[in-house]
């Protein structure tokens, strides 16, 4: 068995969706021992910083909440594909001979996964590969971006995931990753009423 930590590292400079200022994370110290008896110190960041999940509501007004989220979705097998040949996205196209279906839950290692930095042009799961996903009827989709879409106004990946009870899992880094099945373990942060949280991401290699 062999566990390969999939999470991005948590800090200030690391990329953010954009690269909007506020949505960096930030940890403040509150005490150290120079100060006080014990060391401690607070975060301040965004939902959707680094790995994380995003729960229907991100995306579909009355959608349901993270704590709701099915926990099957986050500990399951996997099976990751590799499109780091892709240049600007993955369409229903590059999907069509690979070998999943109902109840799979799918990873695609793209060449986001090499770049250090937030890039406005990353590799995206483009609307008709999202629609051939639902209709496959796959339980998770993750990526090795931030999002699993840009530039479509009306969201229809997420809808079209989010919509139909197919978790979503994104900001994964997939480097040094090899295509194949593994166990999936990621658990996101129990928060009421969020439409999304930060999770720890691993795959476990030999288990399946």
């Amino acid at each position: 068995m062999k566990i390969h930590d999939i999470s991005m590292l948590i800090h200030r400079n690391m990329p953010v969706y954009n690269n909007l200022e506020d949505k960096r994370p930030r940890r403040d110290i509150v005490s150290t021992y120079e100060t006080g008896k014990h060391y401690e110190s607070r975060i301040y960041m965004d939902i959707h910083t680094g790995t994380h999940f995003d729960a229907p509501l991100h995306m579909v007004e009355g959608g349901d909440t993270i704590e709701n989220i099915d926990l099957y979705n986050c500990i399951t097998p996997c099976i990751v594909f590799d499109f780091t040949h892709l240049e600007t996205e993955i369409t229903k196209k590059e999907l069509e001979n690979l070998e999943f279906g109902q109840g799979d839950f799918v990873i695609f290692k793209t060449r986001n996964s090499f770049v250090e930095e937030f890039n406005f042009k990353f590799v995206f799961i483009e609307k008709s590969a999202a629609e051939y996903l639902r209709d496959k009827k796959v339980k998770g989709v993750g990526i090795d971006a931030l999002g699993v879409e840009r530039g479509q106004p009306g969201h229809e990946t997420h809808k079209a995931l989010l919509g139909n009870g197919i978790t979503v899992l994104e900001g994964l880094a997939l480097k040094d990753i090899e295509p194949g099945k593994y166990l999936l373990c990621a658990l996101p942060l129990k928060i009421e009423g969020a439409e999304g949280a930060p999770a720890r991401a691993v795959l476990i290699e030999g288990l399946i």
